[in-house]
């Protein structure tokens, strides 16, 4: 017997009709803040990172390939992971799929790493995936847009992530749930650490790319597809701790 309430059609039509006063009112809310996301200045990038590609080496324009604007997955994926981040991994599925809808409305889409190139393909072709992947080992770029850290930056604190400072490293207990997500990817917790997961979105105009939006940690939550169908389940997200995995290492039901 269900613990939950129940009730006849009628209740529930009326409970639904309430709720979804309150989800217009989330999606007019939701359209003002593309709009106000929209209307942020501009920065123009003037530094010349450079990318390690399928197709060679690239400038930060390259990565438009014919578009005016460009979006930019920073994936987890250090030079010392065997492995991409299981996190980033699941949200790499969600947007798998839509980069050629993308790119045929004058948007391209690519995923940036500090893994080499080889290790990104090798990954790559484990997951089945498709969208464009690059490397930006040996440049700023992931440093610049706070997504990496040296070690001694992590001994230190004090640098910036979802705008705000962090604190000095410390060891995490030997059972907690970043253990488990850094051993998926093959490396020790504070190693995983020096990576951060984001995007970024790029415009370019006249030659000039200028770097217009970015978001980190929770503000990923829309881009993580499963999560936005877990919400709309029965029981929700009914998460105790690390649950998801890569997508070919859960046992076969």
């Amino acid at each position: 017997m269900t613990e939950h309430m129940t009730g006849t059609r009628e209740e529930w039509l009326a409970a639904r009709i309430e709720l979804l006063k309150a989800e217009k009112e989330l999606t007019r809310r939701s359209d003002e803040l593309v709009r106000r996301r929209q209307e942020l200045p501009w920065v123009r990038i003037d530094k010349a990172y450079r990318f390690e590609t399928d197709e060679g080496s690239a400038s930060l324009a390259d990565l438009f390939r014919g578009r005016s604007q460009l979006l930019v997955y920073h994936f987890m994926f250090g030079p010392d992971y065997t492995a991409g981040c299981p996190s980033c991994s699941a949200i790499a599925d969600g947007f798998n799929g839509i980069v050629v809808h993308l790119e045929n409305h004058d948007v391209a889409m690519t995923a940036v790493s500090r893994a080499p190139l080889h290790k990104l393909h090798a990954f790559k072709r484990r997951m089945g995936w498709t969208f464009p992947w690059a490397s930006s080992d040996g440049s700023d770029f992931n440093f610049d847009f706070n997504v990496s850290l040296t070690e001694e930056q992590q001994r230190a604190g004090g640098t910036e992530y979802n705008y705000q400072r962090g604190a000095a490293w410390q060891s995490p207990p030997p059972d907690g749930p970043l253990v488990k997500i850094a051993a998926m990817a093959g490396t020790d917790p504070a190693t995983f650490m020096r990576q951060k997961p984001g995007m970024s979105a790029f415009v370019l105009e006249d030659s000039v790319v200028y770097h217009t939006y970015s978001t980190y940690a929770r503000g990923l939550d829309g881009l993580w597809g499963m999560y936005q169908w877990l919400d709309r389940a029965p029981k929700g997200r009914s998460e105790t701790g690390v649950w998801w995995r890569h997508h070919d290492m859960y046992d076969k039901r």
